[in-house]
């Protein structure tokens, strides 16, 4: 058999002498019998000759080069076209360890089920070796991986959201730490097979092996499944990494942020999918003077500095975006960041050669084709584009991108906050008493479900942290490592946490608070807690600003709105408080008796309060 593999063109011609690696391609090789091997560079010519060889085989169609200079679109299989959380399975040795909120199966048996389909997988396809830094290259935040794919698709998108190619590998050296990353589309082909423009496999799995640091992908093309360097590496293995190691890895966007004073603070916020997140991470604040700009949109790896206070840096290089809801409206720094240089899939295309989705324009066009290429008018019964279409496109193109985005050293994260979408109960923003406070808060952060994920759109569902579907280990766990960290830190050192409600409705379903740019105003308030300059209340459930505190200048919104906004309903929150034990209670003992202890607080809170109703400051 190693005969057959060292006769594969291209395994032999590995640029180098890392022995691990080494060995492990060429397993690869022998297993899935490619029939040739290409280690990705990450060069200009590279991509050109990638996604030249993408179009010719139908997978990518080139965009019109006048509209978007070198931007191609891709229309994925139906069957593939999101996250596929069913399939996804944290395999550490232990079942308890992966926790009651991942799927779990004993690593020997995955291996079992794995091996004989990837045997042979890659027949009539070329190997892709694919080397990434996760973060600034060099950076002592940053880690390194190497992904081996049959994908090119995957090869050019992973060029995007990661630092790809010769620079990674030569930061590999002969012997550096990288976590080995296998995916398949799962779509051999035999002698003279005619290919498909989007091949893949009604069978999925996207398995994580947190004691050996592995994952390994199969039958799925589409985003987060295939690009394993997202949610896979930079959450899934990485949050087991930071626990081992004392750091954070999260599902949070990173924004610096201005005053008209010209102070400076970096704020991290975790949000789940689809819930304003890339709104937020690139924010067009609305009131004078104050300026926002964009560190990173998704994922946050976090360290302590030699000063003790938390240090953050964004691990990709990239921006995979939900397209529809997208707009000038909505967020015009997004937008400004497509003009060149983009991918996009499951999108519509224009009769003139561009791309358009839901939310792009107030008014579709006469006329689209489709993200399954057929012909779509206004009056066409489905939606144009697929409700997780995507963009990727370079960080480096984003108006508002930071100076410091690639900053090694990563920036000082004054504030976190947490949100999702809650249209009762949940106020505007809730500043935690302390630490432990913060976390119990985000322990019980709730949200509507979204596209991007296979629960029902509009169940409500608890995401706590937004790591449900992307924390690699038992969650109980991982609360504790959050409670542990904050402990062994200096606490005037630590951010300050936030719950935020972008989606509070009134009675008649209305959102009451305008959201978007006018969230600026909610982070100028945070701003002014941090320096001791805005007032605030205790509340049962945390500290809420005094309407005077929010600066609502040039809004029409109504008292009675704001009250809505900026108050505790004390009986609606007696059945939130409720409803916690028994999403605490499925952790067992691995929930931390901390958590615990903060839920009878707010009862006893709750129940000592002297309102009765709405009550505000």
């Amino acid at each position: 058999m190693d005969a057959v593999v060292t006769m594969i063109p291209g395994l032999d011609a590995a640029p180098t002498r890392h022995g691990r690696l080494l060995d492990w391609v060429r397993q690869i090789a022998e297993l899935t019998q490619p029939d040739r091997v290409h280690w990705c560079d990450g060069s200009d010519e590279e991509w050109t000759a990638l996604t030249d060889e993408l179009v010719r085989l139908g997978t990518l169609k080139r965009l019109n080069p006048e509209k978007r200079p070198n931007s191609f679109y891709a229309n994925s299989d139906p069957r593939d076209v999101a996250r596929v959380e069913s399939r996804t399975y944290i395999c550490s040795e232990r079942s308890e360890d992966a926790g009651p909120t991942n799927n779990w199966i004993a690593p020997a048996e995955m291996r079992a089920i794995l091996h004989p389909l990837f045997q042979g997988a890659m027949r009539g396809r070329t190997m892709y070796v694919v080397p990434f830094s996760m973060g600034p290259i060099g950076s002592p935040i940053s880690a390194l991986g190497v992904e081996i794919t049959d994908s090119a698709y995957v090869a050019i998108s992973m060029r995007v959201m990661t630092r790809m190619g010769k620079a990674a590998l030569d930061a590999l050296g002969d012997d550096g730490f990288f976590v080995p990353a296998v995916h398949t589309l799962g779509a051999p082909l035999a002698a003279g097979e005619a290919d498909v423009p989007w091949p893949c496999n009604d069978t999925k799995y996207i398995v994580h092996y947190p004691e050996t640091r592995e994952i390994w992908s199969y039958g799925s093309g589409y985003g987060g499944n295939a690009l394993l360097g997202k949610k896979c590496y930079a959450l899934r293995i990485a949050s087991v990494m930071a626990r081992d190691a004392g750091w954070f890895a999260e599902h949070m966007l990173i924004l610096k942020l201005t005053s008209p004073e010209n102070k400076v603070h970096y704020i991290a916020a975790g949000f789940p999918s689809a819930c304003g997140k890339t709104n937020l991470a690139m924010l067009q604040p609305t009131i004078p003077g104050w300026k926002a700009e964009t560190v990173g949109d998704d994922i946050c790896w976090m360290r302590f500095g030699q000063d003790g206070r938390l240090y953050a840096i964004n691990p990709e290089a990239g921006f995979f975006g939900v397209a529809p809801g997208t707009g000038i409206k909505t967020n015009k720094n997004a937008i400004d960041s497509l003009y060149a240089n983009s991918v996009f899939t499951n999108v519509a295309v224009t009769d003139d050669g561009d791309v358009w989705w839901e939310g792009l324009t107030d008014e579709p066009p006469a006329h689209l084709t489709d993200w399954k290429g057929r012909s779509w008018t206004p009056d066409s019964s489905e939606p144009a584009a697929h409700p997780n279409a995507r963009f990727t496109v370079p960080a480096s193109q984003c108006p508002t991108i930071a100076a410091e985005w690639e900053d090694p050293q990563g920036v000082p994260i004054s504030a976190i906050l947490f949100g999702g979408r809650r249209a009762t109960a949940v106020p505007l923003v809730t500043e935690a008493f302390d630490w432990r406070h913060g976390v119990f808060l985000a322990s019980n952060v709730a949200s509507e479900g979204t596209a991007a994920a296979e629960n029902k759109v509009g169940e409500l569902r608890r995401d706590p942290f937004a790591m449900l579907p992307f924390c690699g280990y038992n969650m109980g766990d991982y609360f504790g490592h959050w409670l542990a960290m904050g402990e062994r830190a200096d606490a005037d050192k630590l951010p300050r946490i936030y719950c935020v409600n972008w989606f509070r409705k009134d009675m008649h379903g209305k959102f009451v608070w305008p959201g978007y740019g006018d969230n600026s105003r909610v982070l100028k308030w945070i701003v002014e807690r941090l320096e001791g300059a805005a007032e605030a209340h205790d509340t049962p459930i945390g500290r809420l600003p005094n309407k005077g505190s929010l600066d609502l200048s040039g809004l029409n919104l109504s008292e009675h709105n704001l009250d809505l906004l900026l108050s505790v309903d004390r009986s609606v929150w007696k059945e939130e408080a409720s409803l916690i034990p028994a999403a605490y209670e499925r952790f067992g003992e691995h929930l931390p008796k901390g958590l615990w202890a903060e839920h009878e607080a707010l009862i006893e809170r709750l129940e000592a309060w002297g309102h009765d109703g709405y009550a505000g400051g």
